[in-house]
């Protein structure tokens, strides 16, 4: 019985250092990709009931993350310097395709986001959460740092830009991520303190102007966060649904399959920008929580190896990467929850689609080649 179980502990340390050796070779993190298929597999778990039991869109869902997970194979296994070389091709390349869409993009339900070629669909600007922060990281590489007001001024226009076009689209809410992933390049590129407290200032009057050029939807959606029950058949119904959902859930939950509010179809695009609120409503908050923990682990490892990095752009790029991945998660759960305006932003990896799991896995991807790299590039 003894020597069966040493035998058992040296296969199993056998097949671990194998395991490591062949992520080691993919330029794959371990803890990091556990977190991401578990991440994948709740979603999965929950897509099922959240679609209303539609094995078809399940099973659409398991490809999407198949090519996602081949993507963020691909790009883990380009080097830093080869990323750092094709930065301005992917920028502009998205700047072209984003003002391709304002001119041939055919328009759906009131907005001109896609560009079509045959039979394949997407949406430029989801290109551009990469390109925007890795072309902000790739000007400020070789420059002193924290930057200069020249260089502060040329990396707010190369980021002002593309969110600016997606936002015309319109499209508020993926352009205000777009914005968001190359600020935080700047803010971990060293901006003093003061600049930050002066943008505070500025802050409010930047959003009196900008209420003005804000479509009339837009400004009925700020309008309903702030009392739902103006209009609750119509801009308040997604908020009070959801939080109806979530507040029937308890702490248990109704059980997997068994939330009325989704089941029933009161909750609108419950398997999309709404999958948070059956989370609470079927799993309730243990579910939640346990989501958010996850969540938390893939920021907290994303950080650290982001503070591992050697380089510049390095550090800069998976820095930004992960906490745009943090805002992601912060404004999709403060919409359902009624804290935040509804702006269409998906909950990353868990709400159904295929383009930002491919974008945001990509972008793992890349910081995983960063971080494995870290040993073969300098200071």
């Amino acid at each position: 019985m003894a020597e069966f179980y040493e035998d058992s502990q040296s296969s199993a340390r056998r097949t671990l250092s194998a395991s490591g050796k062949l992520l080691r070779r993919l330029h794959l993190d371990g803890p990091l990709l556990a977190l991401l298929a578990a991440l994948m597999v709740f979603s999965l778990f929950v897509g099922y009931s959240a679609s209303g039991e539609n094995l078809t869109r399940w099973i659409d869902q398991v490809q999407r993350f198949g090519v996602a997970v081949v993507a963020m194979l691909v790009m883990a296994q380009l080097p830093p310097a080869w990323l750092r070389r094709i930065s301005p091709v992917i920028y502009g390349l998205g700047i072209a395709m984003l003002l391709l869409v304002t001119t041939i993009g055919p328009v759906r339900m009131g907005a001109q986001r896609w560009l079509d070629i045959g039979p394949i669909s997407f949406q430029p600007s989801e290109l551009m959460k990469l390109a925007v922060p890795m072309m902000a990281a790739w000007y400020l590489h070789e420059r002193p740092l924290p930057p200069s007001a020249k260089h502060l001024a040329i990396a707010l226009l190369i980021i002002v830009v593309p969110a600016g076009l997606v936002i015309e689209q319109p499209d508020l809410g993926t352009g205000l991520l777009v914005a968001s992933a190359g600020l935080f390049v700047v803010f971990l590129g060293g901006l003093s303190w003061w600049l930050i407290g002066a943008g505070a200032v500025v802050a409010p009057f930047a959003a009196w102007i900008g209420w003005h050029f804000l479509h009339d939807y837009q400004r009925q959606r700020v309008l309903t966060l702030l009392d739902p029950s103006q209009d609750p058949l119509g801009a308040g119904y997604h908020i009070i649904q959801s939080m109806i959902a979530i507040g029937s859930g308890g702490v248990f939950g109704k059980g997997w399959t068994n939330g009325s509010q989704a089941q029933l179809e009161f909750l609108p695009e419950r398997s999309t920008d709404f999958v948070f609120a059956v989370i609470g409503e079927e799993l309730g908050l243990l579910g939640q929580g346990l989501l958010l923990v996850l969540y938390l682990g893939v920021i907290g490892r994303a950080l650290y190896m982001a503070s591992e990095c050697q380089d510049t752009f390095a550090r800069l790029v998976s820095g930004a990467f992960a906490l745009t991945f943090f805002v992601y998660v912060f404004v999709n759960a403060g919409m359902v929850a009624g804290i935040l305006p509804v702006v269409g932003v998906p909950l990353p990896l868990v709400s159904y689609g295929g383009t930002s799991a491919v974008t945001l896995l990509a972008s793992f991807g890349i910081l995983m080649s960063l971080y494995r790299h870290r040993k073969l590039v300098g200071s």
